[in-house]
């Protein structure tokens, strides 16, 4: 959805121009994600309980796993024009150690992973899918929290369009080279018990 806010102070964004990254300093701080497409204002909730176990999981596990030279971030600002009005924050990315830029990335991370909420469903299976391909994002995955039976989804960039590679369940193992050697079991990103000893399939 795309919404006009009012900021912190009271008064509302820009209405007569394009909205840069600029404009999202004035923004509530309430926990919201405040996403610029071609300078309108895209707004997800704040995330949910099973959304930031999964995002912490995630991140540690491929933190863990990542070899020297690459760098796991949680939300990342990514900023996809010179112009500033297309950005979007991933839920992670991963990115080689030259990458890194502050405040915000400008070069495509080597993964985007995006995790599934009921309000999100077409923009991360769609939108943000179109997007990150066409910003030259080289692998993609899309996370689906379940109590049964968490997925995971691995896109790859071929010829401009992702490629869906990898589908897997609950705990299948998900085995991927992009961006580096991984081994995930998704039952592990969600459910109790010692998910740090079998998050690998180990």
């Amino acid at each position: 959805m795309t919404l006009m806010v009012p900021n912190e102070c009271g008064h509302d964004l820009p209405t007569d121009r394009p909205l840069t990254v600029d404009d999202l300093a004035d923004t509530p701080d309430d926990g919201r994600r405040y996403e610029l497409v071609d300078g309108r204002l895209d707004v997800s909730p704040a995330p949910v309980s099973m959304h930031s176990l999964i995002d912490s999981r995630l991140t540690i596990h491929l933190g863990i796993t990542a070899p020297d030279g690459y760098r796991v971030l949680t939300g990342p600002g990514v900023n996809f024009n010179a112009e500033r009005t297309h950005h979007r924050v991933p839920d992670l990315a991963v990115i080689r150690d030259e990458d890194f830029e502050s405040p915000y990335l400008t070069r495509p991370p080597l993964l985007a992973v995006e995790i599934v909420s009921p309000e999100s469903v077409l923009r991360d299976n769609h939108t943000k899918r179109r997007e990150y391909a066409e910003f030259g994002i080289e692998s993609y995955w899309i996370i689906s929290p379940s109590p049964d039976k968490t997925g995971l989804i691995e896109l790859r960039l071929e010829d401009g369009r992702y490629i869906e590679t990898t589908q897997v369940f609950g705990e299948a193992v998900f085995e991927t080279d992009l961006p580096f050697p991984v081994r995930l079991v998704p039952h592990w990103l969600t459910a109790d018990g010692p998910w740090r000893e079998h998050i690998a399939g180990e």
